[in-house]
């Protein structure tokens, strides 16, 4: 199953669609008012949406326009991210290894959809694409085991980040660093877990990367992540209860700009395409900061 936001309301994918020109069924419509339009309202009611999508009928479909695709959890009530989270980073950013997941937040009010223009922020702006867990059935001390149980689907996103920002005072101030407006885009569309395995790929190792300006920048596979899904959700509930359409950012591979050398940031007019395999892309044009022209 593979669900969007378009235009602000929630759409359910037609699975027998073309992957390049995809077409949905708009949910509260074809429920019956029986689920909300609103994107993020669909996490708290998760198995009984699954139900009722497994028997939805696309007969009636409309074309999903992609400029109009906006974050698949637009209002996430919380928001964790993981850092050094794939080997090959901590090297390239001279930390050793971390025995315990690095835990930091995003601020919501920094989502955006998988299209369209970002502002720079004035500092040195950096990508960091990464595999984003959803949390469908939330709770407290979750079994690694049922890791997965607990996760609604898998989607694709950047961790953008202003590295002055993040290093302007000891200890890093990473929330602040990585939420200016844009700095979350998340999307095109939130698959399920089964999703990928029925397409005969593994949840556990997906292909993912980016592109700046056509330039592949990162590429690796979430199977050389140190923590997992499954293991991040049982170590993230062991202390916080997590809750209906939480975000996970799990973590990125190397080649980020900062690690480069010399260091390479984002400019007015760069366009950054982040992909992940069995999920789609993103495409994203930077602006300059206020005040600055590109």
């Amino acid at each position: 199953m593979r669900i969007a936001n378009h235009a602000g309301r929630l759409v359910l994918l037609d699975p027998a669609g073309d992957p390049e020109t995809p077409r949905g069924i708009d949910v509260e419509r074809a429920s019956r008012g029986r689920f909300a339009a609103d994107p993020q309202a669909v996490y708290t009611r998760w198995d009984e949406f699954r139900d009722w999508a497994a028997g939805a009928s696309f007969t009636d479909t409309a074309p999903i326009v992609a400029d109009d695709l906006g974050a698949v959890t637009p209002r996430p009530p919380q928001v964790f991210a993981v850092g050094l989270n794939y080997r090959d980073h901590a090297a390239e950013s001279g930390f050793e290894l971390p025995s315990e997941p690095v835990v930091f937040t995003k601020y919501a009010s920094s989502f955006t959809g998988p299209r369209g223009d970002i502002r720079l922020s004035p500092g040195n702006v950096d990508w960091e694409v990464e595999l984003v867990a959803v949390i469908s059935g939330g709770g407290h001390g979750i079994p690694e085991v049922q890791g997965w149980d607990h996760v609604a689907g898998l989607t694709v996103g950047q961790d953008i980040s202003d590295r002055v920002t993040q290093f302007a005072a000891p200890p890093a101030q990473f929330g602040m660093g990585k939420s200016f407006p844009g700095f979350a885009p998340v999307g095109p569309s939130l698959v399920t877990v089964d999703e990928l395995r029925t397409a005969g790929l593994d949840p556990d190792d997906l292909e993912l990367g980016c592109l700046v300006n056509g330039e592949s920048v990162q590429k690796g596979r979430t199977g050389t992540m140190i923590f997992s899904v499954p293991e991040l959700v049982a170590r993230l509930s062991a202390i916080v209860t997590l809750l209906p359409g939480d975000v996970v950012f799990t973590g990125t591979p190397s080649g980020i700009g900062a690690g480069m050398s010399p260091p390479r940031f984002l400019t007015g007019g760069d366009e950054l395409v982040t992909w992940c395999a069995g999920i789609g892309q993103m495409q994203h044009r930077f602006v300059a900061p206020e005040g600055v022209s590109s």
